[in-house]
């Protein structure tokens, strides 16, 4: 395993973050596996020298959190979790879903209780609120950390100006800042590259792509992908511009240069990923442990500057996908 500072906090992190997403109540999503594959999953990433996971409260609705709090028994001082907040999480309560002061500290608490820790590392908001003032939020999140309930603040999927809005709400009001983007970035989707990974980057923000592999799209040839269960059952999969706008030539040269190097399609957009150097960390979620390990092999896959030039020419802007 290799690891890296995340952005300026100083923790240091293993170069892959472990995606828990998979693994909770198959009732909630029919790709997702139950506890005793959350627990081999993160056992073994442990065993691979994986410290960083990723959760959110929404996954399965709580239970994601649970199983990664007691698959993490023991292990918890010498991990990095992060999770989230934004969705609602009862039908019946609008204000469990948002980023009020009311929803931040209620939910905050029932993913701490969940997880068993008194502290969770990385605390991200899930989306943006457009019903509730970035200064409010803020605060709550701020308030939190100085509670000791929280040590970093995240965010995720946003547009690039109202991250810098955040930004700025945070240093004008003397509060902590946002340490983290948890954003939507890969081979088959790079809109992110016009104006929120250059903040990013200037303002020494961590960044953690999610759906590194484009939901499977990317994991093999383009004609195939669609008789996955993934995509047959996962509405966000198909939401997705992967196919359009050279989408489909990238896949293809992915599966040309993972012949030639003889590497799975996943190792080669993966590898693409941790070439970035605005890129700190990708999430990587899994329903095998194998793909798991296959995924911490790409960290010894050297592309050279053709390669990637290779890999990123088809591509052509595609609509903004994953926030709006």
């Amino acid at each position: 395993m290799e690891y890296t500072t995340l952005g300026d906090t100083g923790v240091t992190v293993s170069k892959l973050c472990l995606g828990c997403m998979s693994f909770g109540d198959p009732d909630w999503r029919e790709w997702v596996q139950e506890e005793s594959f959350g627990h081999d999953l993160v056992e073994r990433a442990i065993d691979l020298g994986i410290n960083f996971f990723d959760t959110a409260n929404m996954y399965s609705r709580g239970e994601s959190e649970r199983i990664l709090g007691d698959a993490l028994e023991g292990y918890k001082d010498e991990s990095v979790v992060a999770t989230k907040v934004f969705f609602q999480m009862d039908d019946d309560d609008p204000n469990s879903g948002g980023l009020s002061r009311k929803t931040i500290e209620t939910q905050l608490d029932a993913s701490r209780e969940r997880l068993g820790m008194d502290t969770i590392d990385l605390y991200q908001t899930h989306r943006w609120d457009y019903s509730t003032p970035i200064d409010e939020t803020m605060r709550a999140l701020s308030d939190a950390v100085r509670r000791e309930k929280v040590r970093y603040l995240g965010g995720s999927s946003m547009w690039a100006h109202q991250f810098s809005e955040a930004l700025h709400t945070s240093d004008d009001l003397g509060l902590e800042r946002f340490a983290t983007m948890q954003n939507h970035y890969n081979l088959a989707y790079r809109e992110e590259e016009r104006e929120m990974l250059p903040l990013c980057e200037k303002e020494g923000i961590g960044v953690l792509p999610w759906s590194p592999l484009a939901r499977g799209f990317l994991t093999r040839p383009h004609e195939e992908y669609l008789t996955t269960t993934r995509a047959e059952t996962d509405d966000h999969a198909q939401a997705h511009p992967y196919a359009d706008n050279g989408g489909r030539e990238v896949n293809e040269r992915v599966q040309e240069l993972a012949a030639e190097e003889d590497a799975s399609m996943a190792q080669i957009a993966l590898a693409w990923l941790l070439h970035k150097e605005w890129v700190d960390a990708p999430i990587v979620g899994t329903s095998s442990i194998e793909h798991l390990e296959e995924a911490v092999a790409a960290l010894d896959i050297e592309l050279s500057d053709s390669d990637i030039e290779y890999l990123e020419e088809p591509y052509e802007p595609v609509p903004v996908s994953g926030h709006r």
